[in-house]
Parts: structure tokens; C-alpha cells; sequence
């Protein structure tokens, strides 16, 4: 889950990490109000939406006066916000950060990741901010500074110390930098995240050590610890078809292709998407069902599946352990009664009460396309929809 970033900053600044002063907006006579309680003479707009980019994309602005601000925002209010990270469709803009301007001397990249292969949160820094990581890497390399963190004593002051010191900073600034970097860590370690990133981090002209920009992902299996973070969720920022699944105890992820999945199992259906993409399909979505598939969560796997407008296909693969491959039949028989379905649906079941299974689907009298192995179902899942959908592989269920 992300948030946004005036709520990464408020969450870091409970851990001791220095902010800009700011303040929300939700129109742009609000924001012109919030800019006259800060106080000052320049302030920066900044519209609120979960990606990058912002300012090349007309989401940041400096404005020096109230009426600056309030044109600022009229242009920002309720249009979609078009980034290299939003895609082409874009994120609404419903509400704006107001901050105060502060004078830059410098600026450095700051994020605290998980490192995959050493099982470990990497703090990964930059002395050149500013830019996106991905360009700081291709283009100054050798300007990165990675450390990785033992979780069996956390971040010690030593270690910040180092950071600091890799990044050039003077001995006078070390010190800020250490609160941050400890702050940053607490924060990622304490509330389960999985990404804490400030980019920029700004050395300021009266020598202050600012989190300009903040970003902050968490572990959506870690939610239920922390209810403060989960109330910080905003779904007008994501995918719907995220959020209905997530609403419903579904783990799903909308992507670009045609043939809808319904498996259990996260490796199952990673599987199942590669086998669709060999077979010369395009998978429409990850949907893991979990290990409880009830005829009921079956049922609305499908609702969720077929809200895609894309998906000119359903291949459902189950692998029953936990599960019961007639629980997951019956669920498909339902599901294909209650559902007006004009495209085909495949059905692969293995494991426990297969035949049971089999049997339901067989007796169901609806037209469903049986598969044994996972590759023969994803060659006829990819058959059936590049024959474009013909007679004999419709299911027509009301």
C-alpha cells in the first residue's frame, strides 16, 4: 500500500526526521488560506497523487503570491495528473500540499529498500538528488552509496555516521543526518514497510537537513498491525479492480492482457501467467484465490476477473491441497449461473477430490473446456481466443 506524501512526511516526522512546513488542501481557496498561515513569501504546490514525476509532468509549482497559488491549483483541481509511472490514463488530482519554500544548497537521493539477496533493508544513497534512481544509476554510478543494515541490532550510529560521511558531508551536518537515517529506519523497521524513499533530501542554506520529498510503501499482509497506516489508504489513487479484490481478501494484479486467471497459490499463478505467455497469450491479471476457496470466493474471483473489459478469456488452474477440487468446481458451476459469460472458460483442477471435480463440471451441462495439464490448458485458453471466440467454446450462463 502507498500513501501520500504529505502523509509520509507526517509519519516520518514522528520518528525525528526534519520537514518543510506544510499544510493540506482540498481547493484553491484553501490552498491560498494554508499558504497565508505558513506564512513567508514563496511556496510550493505540490499536487498529491501516488507517482513520480510530478514536476515534469506540471504537478510541482513555485509560486509567489496568493493569487500564483490559487491559478496553480485552479489548473491542478480535478484533471488527471500524466506520468512516466501513471501510464497514459493518469491520476486524479483531488487534493494539493502546500508548502513553504526553503533555500536548497544541495540535494540527495535517500531509500531504504528490501535487498533481496542479502535478506536485508539496504539504505541506498546518492550525493547527486533530484533525479530519479533509475537515471542516477545509468548515469552516475559511482555516486551511489549502499549499506546494508543487520537486523539483529538495527541501524547503529556508526553506520549513519558512514552514509553521511560517503556522501560528502561536512562534520557539521553529520549529526542531522544521523537523526535521519535512524528516523528513516525506525520508521521503515517499526511500521512493516517495504519502501521508505525521500528524493530530495536538501542541505538548506542555513544548514538544516530537510526531507523535501517523502515516499513510503508497506506490506499489505502487515496492515492489520498497524491501523493508522491502513486508515492512511486512498483508492481513488488505485487500480479499482486492487481495490475491490483487496475489499474482498483477494490478492490481485490488474495487467494489460487478454486471458483472465483464477488460481491458488502466488507460485501457481506466476506459473500459470509464464505457461498463458509461452502458449502465445497475454495474461489480463495475477489472482491469487488463497487456500479456502469456497464456492463463494470462486464466485467472486470470477465477478472481479470479468470486471476487466479486456478479458476475452478465463483459465482457472487449481492445484488442491488445502483446497477441494469439487469446492472449486462447484464455485465455477455457480459462478457461470449466476453470470452472463459470452467468452470461453477453462478449467484445469489437480489434487484433492480431482474426481469429485471433474464429475461436478461434466454434469454441469455448460459448455466448460477441461484441461488435465497446465499447458494444455493454457494452449486451448490461448486457442479459444484467438479463434475469436467461436461457436462451440461460448458459454452462455444466465
Amino acid at each position: 500500500m502507498d500513501i501520500h506524501e504529505y502523509q509520509a512526511k507526517e509519519v516520518l516526522s514522528n520518528f525525528g526526521v526534519a520537514t518543510p512546513s506544510g499544510a493540506l488542501a482540498y481547493s484553491p481557496e484553501q490552498a491560498a488560506y494554508r499558504a497565508r498561515e505558513l506564512g513567508g513569501d514563496k511556496w510550493i504546490v505540490k499536487a498529491q497523487v501516488h507517482a513520480g514525476g510530478r514536476g515534469k509532468a506540471g504537478g510541482v509549482k513555485l509560486c509567489n503570491s496568493e493569487n500564483e497559488i490559487h491559478e496553480a491549483c485552479d489548473e491542478m483541481f480535478g484533471r488527471k495528473l500524466v506520468t512516466h509511472q501513471t501510464g497514459p490514463e493518469g491520476k486524479g488530482i483531488y487534493r494539493v500540499y502546500v508548502e513553504s519554500a526553503v533555500p536548497i544548497d544541495r540535494e540527495i537521493y535517500l531509500g531504504f529498500v528490501l535487498d533481496r539477496s542479502s535478506q536485508r533493508v539496504m539504505i541506498v544513497a546518492s550525493s547527486e538528488g533530484g533525479m530519479e534512481i533509475e537515471e542516477i544509476s545509468a548515469e552516475r554510478p559511482d555516486s551511489i552509496v549502499r549499506s546494508i543494515v543487520e537486523p539483529a541490532v538495527g541501524l547503529q550510529e556508526f553506520q549513519a555516521r558512514e552514509v553521511a560521511f560517503n556522501l560528502g558531508l561536512e562534520a557539521r551536518l553529520v549529526q542531522q543526518m544521523v537523526r535521519t537515517l535512524q528516523g528513516c529506519y525506525a520508521a521503515f523497521s517499526d511500521l512493516d514497510a517495504t519502501m521508505v524513499e525521500i528524493n530530495p533530501l536538501v542541505i538548506t542554506g542555513d544548514d538544516r537537513v530537510l526531507a523535501l520529498d517523502a515516499k513510503m510503501s508497506f506490506d499489505d499482509n502487515a496492515l492489520f498491525r498497524h491501523p493508522q497506516i491502513s486508515e492512511l489508504r486512498d483508492k481513488s489513487q488505485e487500480d479499482p479492480r486492487e481495490s475491490r479484490a483487496a475489499d474482498r481478501g483477494l490478492s490481485y494484479v490488474g495487467l494489460d492482457g487478454n486471458i483472465g486467471c483464477i488460481v491458488n497459490g502466488a507460485g501457481l499463478a506466476m506459473a500459470t501467467m509464464d505457461t498463458i505467455k509461452l502458449a502465445g497469450g497475454e495474461p489480463a491479471n495475477f489472482l491469487d484465490i488463497g487456500g479456502g476457496a469456497s464456492p463463494e470466493r470462486v464466485a467472486k474471483a470470477f465477478r472481479l476477473v470479468l470486471s476487466d473489459k479486456n478479458v476475452q478469456a478465463v483459465l482457472v488452474n487449481i492445484f488442491a491441497g488445502i483446497n477441494r477440487c469439487d469446492w472449486v468446481a462447484e464455485g465455477v458451476v455457480q459462478a457461470l449461473r449466476e453470470l452472463e459469460i459470452d467468452i470461453p472458460v477453462i478449467v484445469r483442477l489437480a489434487g484433492t477430490n480431482v474426481e469429485e471435480g471433474q464429475k461436478i463440471l461434466a454434469q454441469s451441462g455448460l459448455p466448460i473446456i477441461r484441461a488435465t495439464t497446465l499447458m494444455e490448458a493454457a494452449e486451448r485458453a490461448v486457442g479459444a481466443w484467438q479463434n475469436d471466440l467461436s461457436q462451440n467454446t461460448k458459454v452462455r450462463a444466465v
